[in-house]
């Protein structure tokens, strides 16, 4: 149903509700404060450009979305594929990359993909979300340490040796800042969990280096001040050169917008006892991303830990996400001057926490313990994240995640002859567990093979091993297709293909126990009118009264 959340929740909206999205919308508001710049320089743009995309984007999720307490933003997971957009195309071809992400998403939601997403396996989000935490983590120890050069290498594998090149640079002041930092964000919640710990950090951190006037690097003495207000609309040059070099990346952006946001609300949906409406979720995320670069955004999605926190702290509606996006627009309008004083160390600890949970070290061991072809999904995704690109990551791990499945799906499927005399060189696994030939009183002159589980073309190119393995001279060949919930193309043009050398053998084919998807199939094909609707019967007995006609008939 393509009707956002906010529609239906104000049907029945009242005062008690407001009071509660209040009070959890301007929490969230304040834990996406610190986040949002933080993501913004992270990701190789100004600070207040993470700010603009919660402002934004967050508002329009929440307006549109199909999730009750679903909070929209700027994430890490992001990061590493806008980094690498604006280090290649600029500012311009992020904006369009972005915006071109928002088109696929709202393609995705009318065409009613939302539900498809949910089956992209578990190894392969694991594995490109822990290499996404890695190469945050790798780039925030230069600010982190206060380490002494220009400019971060953009490759995993380069800015090691100029870590270790630099280590002797430190700031002793910047290393102790981070320090309590991180102390703070991990502590503070035992003490009290009304003020997100993030926060208490940010405030805490800058409090310490005004007042002891540390000479330690902040977000105005690289960026500049952070303007107080939201930019006028803006579009990108758009070109055919441009549109076809982005494509890769506005396809990643979208994936990852799509994987996230509905990972997300599927959490919150446990959370709550809710249920969200997947396809309006990836409309609200395409609209977002088109309004939030226009607007001097980012990409944007559903952010797990801002959608928990809105829950946890008694979020009922969307109008939570609505009042959280304000808070934030009333902090940049009135206090955005301050957010200059902020040190970069104080964002670096922030965002190390941040890469830590995306690491999800206990899943991905875990996940180790798995079938082989999951661990090798896992590690292929993991490494090529981190070593070279998260949308060849992307790209290679859903191909590999496709063709294991193809082998499994041939592999679940069972071909086998079933007749009064089995060949010899026929193994056991090859003969299908049915009751004995001669309790169904078989004919001479009559074969019956049997297919069991989904007639893909990995099962069909089985089934004609089988045929060839255990060919034999018949007037009726029975094809028993009672344990085939589905089939697809090749499992059609198998038949056909069976059907044609019937023919010319002069042999009769029959079917038997055909189920409904399969039957549509194959009537839709034309393979039924082929074989003739008197051959296809709902029951083996049905098909052997045939094949007696048949016998009888020549």
């Amino acid at each position: 149903m393509l009707v956002p959340k906010l529609f239906t929740s104000l049907k029945s909206y009242s005062r008690h509700l407001f009071f509660k999205d209040l009070t959890a919308g301007i929490i969230v508001g304040i834990v996406a404060l610190p986040l949002g710049i933080a993501f913004g320089i992270a990701s190789g743009v100004s600070p207040e450009k993470g700010l603009f995309t919660a402002v934004v984007a967050g508002f329009i999720i929440s307006a549109l979305g199909g999730s009750k307490v679903q909070i929209g933003g700027p994430t890490g997971a992001f990061i590493v594929i806008v980094y690498g957009i604006v280090q290649k195309f600029g500012l311009d071809g992020l904006m369009l990359a972005t915006i071109m992400a928002g088109i696929i998403l709202i393609i995705m939601g009318l065409l009613k993909l939302g539900t498809l997403i949910k089956f992209i396996p578990l190894p392969l989000i694991t594995g490109f979300t822990s290499g996404i935490g890695l190469i945050i983590f790798t780039t925030q120890i230069k600010d982190l340490l206060g380490l002494k050069f220009q400019n971060i290498p953009p490759e995993f594998l380069e800015k090691i040796p100029v870590y270790i090149e630099n280590i002797g640079t430190a700031d002793i002041h910047t290393v102790i800042l981070s320090a309590v930092t991180l102390l703070i964000i991990i502590f503070f919640p035992f003490l009290t969990k009304r003020i997100p710990s993030p926060f208490a950090a940010l405030i805490a951190g800058t409090l310490i280096a005004y007042f002891f006037n540390l000479n330690i690097e902040t977000i105005s003495s690289k960026f500049g001040s952070i303007p107080n207000s939201i930019p006028a609309p803006s579009f990108p040059e758009i070109t055919y050169s441009k549109v076809y070099d982005l494509l890769g990346p506005a396809f990643t952006i979208a994936v990852l917008a799509s994987i996230e946001s509905l990972l997300s609300a599927v959490i919150a949906d446990g959370m709550t006892g809710g249920r969200h409406r997947s396809n309006m979720e990836l409309i609200a995320n395409g609209i977002a991303n088109i309004a939030s670069p226009v607007f001097g955004g980012i990409p944007a999605t559903g952010a797990i830990a801002r959608t928990v926190t809105n829950i946890r702290n008694g979020g009922q509606t969307p109008v939570a996400g609505i009042i959280h996006s304000l808070v934030l627009l009333l902090i940049l309008l009135f206090f955005g001057q301050y957010a200059g004083m902020v040190p970069l160390c104080v964002l670096a600890s922030i965002l190390t926490v941040v890469a830590y949970n995306m690491f999800e070290w206990r899943e991905f061991k875990s996940q180790l313990k798995m079938p082989k072809s999951d661990v090798a999904v896992l590690l292929t995704t993991f490494f090529l994240t981190v070593i070279f690109d998260l949308t060849i990551a992307i790209e290679i791990g859903m191909i590999m995640t496709a063709f294991l499945f193809m082998h499994r799906m041939a592999a679940v499927a069972n071909v086998g002859i079933i007749s009064k005399e089995f060949d010899e060189n026929l193994s056991d696994k090859d003969v299908p567990a049915a009751f004995p030939a001669d309790e169904m009183n078989i004919p001479d002159g009559v074969v019956i093979y049997e297919v069991n589980g989904p007639f893909f073309f990995g099962a069909a190119s089985k089934f004609k091993d089988t045929l060839r393995a255990t060919e034999t001279k018949s007037r009726v060949l029975i094809l028993r297709l009672r344990n085939v919930p589905a089939i697809d193309a090749t499992g059609i043009a198998t038949i056909d293909d069976i059907h044609d050398g019937c023919k010319k053998s002069k042999t009769f084919l029959v079917l038997s126990g055909i189920h409904a998807q399969p039957l549509f199939a194959a009537e839709k094909a034309g393979l039924i009118n082929k074989i003739g609707e008197e051959n296809v019967k709902g029951s083996i007995e049905d098909a052997l009264i045939r094949a007696r006609e048949i016998l009888n008939a020549v």
